[in-house]
């Protein structure tokens, strides 16, 4: 199937899920993961259709825009973001998805705050308590929610993760458990609830069942543009 091709289908999957339970698929955007993806092809990806790319590492995010190839869309930071880059990525993209401690909030702020901007986040939580992925601890979530509410130059919009390796039976208790973090999260910071509308969560393998469970944001690369070539390392 053509690029085009895998768009379309995937956002009839996306639709036909969110119809199962009920659900308003206009409440669903597809975010594009356009690792290690050619200025042309990310160019093509928005031609058909796609509104938003999310990239994982600052330099190639950088180098895109650079050449103006996420022209016509939003740009989301997804990846893991070190505090010596965010003067690299800070007003530079629409939304940082993956800030999962309170220096990297702080730095964002400071940097915010150089700009005279006000950065929208996401708060990553390391929903499976996996020693290898980054991400707060469910159990520290509300307070890391209070801090970016507290920061001038943050606006907190909602949450992310990304589950455990799925087993047989998928990752939609870990989606259900996010899909209610992020009902609590809403409530406890009622002063900026209004603010709160995106749960970041599923990708190419398991994003129907993340829209079947809440999602508002689905992270998708390899549905759309087939198995990554191998990557180079990374100069950041």
């Amino acid at each position: 199937m053509s690029l085009e091709e895998n768009i379309q289908k995937v956002k009839e999957n996306i639709a036909a899920a969110a119809r199962e339970v009920g659900r308003d698929p206009a409440e669903i955007t597809l975010v594009a993961a356009t690792k290690v993806q050619s200025d042309e092809t990310i160019r093509a990806a928005i031609a058909a259709g796609v509104t938003i790319c999310g990239e994982n590492r600052v330099q190639e995010m950088t180098a895109h825009l650079d050449a103006d190839a996420y022209a016509g869309a939003e740009v989301h930071f997804i990846g893991h973001l070190q505090t010596n880059k965010v003067k690299n990525v800070v007003g530079r993209v629409e939304l940082i998805e993956s800030v999962g401690s309170e220096h990297l909030l702080e730095a964002i702020d400071k940097q915010a705050a150089k700009l005279g901007i006000v950065q929208d986040v996401l708060l990553e939580v390391n929903v499976g308590d996996e020693e290898s992925k980054s991400g707060v601890a469910v159990d520290e979530l509300e307070a890391l929610a209070r801090r970016a509410c507290e920061l001038p130059n943050i606006r907190l919009r909602g949450l992310m993760a990304i589950p455990p390796v799925a087993g047989e039976d998928g990752n939609r208790g870990f989606f259900r458990e996010m899909h209610q973090l992020f009902v609590d999260i809403k409530r406890k910071m009622a002063h900026n609830e209004n603010d709160i509308n995106c749960l970041s969560m599923g990708m190419s393998g398991d994003y129907m069942d993340a829209v079947r469970e809440g999602a508002t944001l689905v992270r998708v690369g390899t549905a759309l543009f087939g198995a990554r070539p191998p990557m180079r390392p990374a100069a950041e």
